[in-house]
């Protein structure tokens, strides 16, 4: 019996030790490890974030072999930050960063999403001085669905964050993107319900404008 006990209180040990260990979701880490495995070089554009970028098929979309998908959906800033080496060893021509909504659903200040943003471009900066960094603006959300509750209830800090990217850019050398404008309405300052059917995520059509906005950067030399 004793022996029984003891057995069951070194799993419940090891199985509380794992799950400090673990920072991210499961799927973070089988998208993460399938990441390192891939290959990045310097004539790949990569897209990086969370499950907005996870979402698209940006190779097809801008008919280019070169675009690489590097989103996790669920992903936060400091994900972004953990998994950079897997990108940045390749030296990438460009990223595209769109990342924090889910930084917003776990009530985390305006302030503090831009800074930890300002660490993912810093280090982008320090080792892969030649990759172009462009800071896209976090998209509007919408309750309309009555989905996602966490994210679309905090929808007015959103143009906060938005303003201090727009110094974040300025300050370390990027380029800002403003999709934020393109994807609002206007009478109302959320998520026009057109390109959205849960209030968060994109459908087709809202992907085929990001393409619109973006593909000039794409094509800058």
């Amino acid at each position: 019996m004793k022996r029984i006990i003891l057995l069951v209180t070194v799993l419940v040990i090891s199985i509380g030790g794992y799950a400090q260990e673990r920072k991210y979701s499961t799927f973070y880490y089988q998208r993460a490890t399938l990441f390192e495995e891939l290959p990045v070089t310097s004539e790949n554009i990569v897209f990086l974030g969370n499950s907005i970028t996870n979402g698209a098929e940006w190779g097809e979309l801008f008919d280019n072999k070169h675009v690489k998908n590097r989103g996790i959906s669920g992903d936060i800033c400091m994900g972004v930050y953990d998994r950079l080496d897997a990108i940045l060893k390749g030296k990438p021509a460009k990223i595209f960063l769109l990342i924090d909504i889910n930084d917003v659903n776990r009530g985390t200040p305006a302030g503090t999403i831009v800074a930890r943003i300002g660490m993912i471009a810093r280090k982008i900066k320090a080792e892969s001085p030649k990759t172009k960094l462009y800071l896209q603006s976090v998209l509007p959300v919408t309750d309309h669905y009555n989905m996602f509750q966490g994210h679309t209830s905090r929808w007015q800090v959103i143009p906060e964050i938005n303003k201090g990217l727009v110094r974040l850019a300025e300050e370390e050398g990027a380029t800002y993107i403003d999709l934020y404008s393109h994807f609002v309405d206007e009478k109302t300052g959320k998520m026009n319900i057109s390109y959205t059917n849960d209030g968060l995520h994109l459908l087709g059509k809202g992907y085929v404008k990001w393409v619109e906005i973006v593909k000039p950067y794409i094509r800058k030399k």
